[in-house]
């Protein structure tokens, strides 16, 4: 058995720029909503998918914006994307998914609580996201990724390939090369590739030492980097903190809550009818009950 975990916010974001424009009865723009519906659908038609959750940053701010004001918020986000979080909430539910809807944690932290939780509880749990701060997660064989859009699992050697070190050296990457979709700016003159070489060897930031004739691997200007570090590292701890997935969101379901027995055919009737999806109507393989 394994269980599916979506991350909500990634697939309303892939469905607004990749799916048309729609309408709905009473004039709003619900392309998205229906472009994650007809997604969703799609996964729960697929054989093995019984145990399944959604979770969403149903508002953009968290707990990390009173850490840090310059995290990331809802600014230049268009306003037709922001409207249909609730919607596409709401879809997830007429489809007879599980839904965490998240205010004071990110829905990251959700995914990450939920895989960490029930891992030792079924054969894998699979991640649905390409978002690399998940990557976290993937040093325990029994949690992968996958981006549906490659159909590309996701695993350590994944990871490694990708940014050079293991999946628990994430949170330090990030907050050395920094991460504009969530406002953290990084250390100056770190980038992707030094980053990756000296965490590679020395695996944290409490790792690394402060001079640079002290590293045993060849970084181009590792006596400016050693400076900026040793300058700060206080920073960069806040950054590494902020990039740090909780596991520890109060989730209130256990893993046979996450069971899915179908689309209940009231309820997704009702929803279809409310936004005009009129050919989603024929859509889901199994019906609950």
């Amino acid at each position: 058995m394994k269980l599916y975990l979506i991350d909500g916010t990634y697939e309303l974001f892939r469905a607004y720029f990749g799916a048309p424009k729609q309408t709905a009865p009473d004039g709003r723009e619900v392309g998205a909503t229906r472009g994650i519906a007809a997604s969703i659908l799609s996964l729960l038609s697929e054989p093995g998918v019984t145990h399944i959750a959604a979770a969403f940053d149903s508002v953009i701010v968290s707990f990390r914006n009173q850490v840090y004001p310059a995290y990331k918020t809802g600014e230049g986000i268009e306003q037709d994307v922001i409207n249909q979080f609730p919607l596409a909430e709401q879809a997830m539910a007429a489809l007879g998914v599980t839904v965490w809807s998240m205010y004071d944690y990110e829905a990251d932290d959700a995914l990450a609580t939920a895989a960490v939780r029930w891992r030792g509880d079924v054969d894998q749990v699979v991640v649905m996201t390409p978002d690399k701060d998940l990557s976290q997660l993937y040093g325990d064989p029994r949690i992968v990724g996958y981006d549906r859009r490659r159909q590309a699992f996701i695993d350590r050697d994944a990871v490694v390939a990708k940014f050079g070190v293991a999946p628990q050296s994430i949170p330090d990457w990030l907050a050395l090369v920094g991460d504009a979709a969530d406002g953290l700016p990084g250390l100056p003159g770190w980038g992707a590739k030094s980053s990756g070489v000296v965490l590679a060897r020395y695996g944290h930031l409490e790792g690394i030492p402060l001079e640079s004739e002290r590293w045993d691997v060849p970084v181009r200007g590792a006596a400016n980097l050693a400076v900026t570090l040793r300058d700060r590292m206080g920073e960069a701890l806040l950054y590494r903190f902020l990039a740090q997935l909780r596991r520890d969101v109060p989730l209130e379901e256990t893993l046979d809550d996450l069971a899915w027995s179908g689309v209940p055919r009231a309820r997704f009737t009702a929803f279809c009818d409310e936004f005009g999806f009129d050919q989603l109507k024929s859509r889901p393989s199994r019906w609950a009950g």
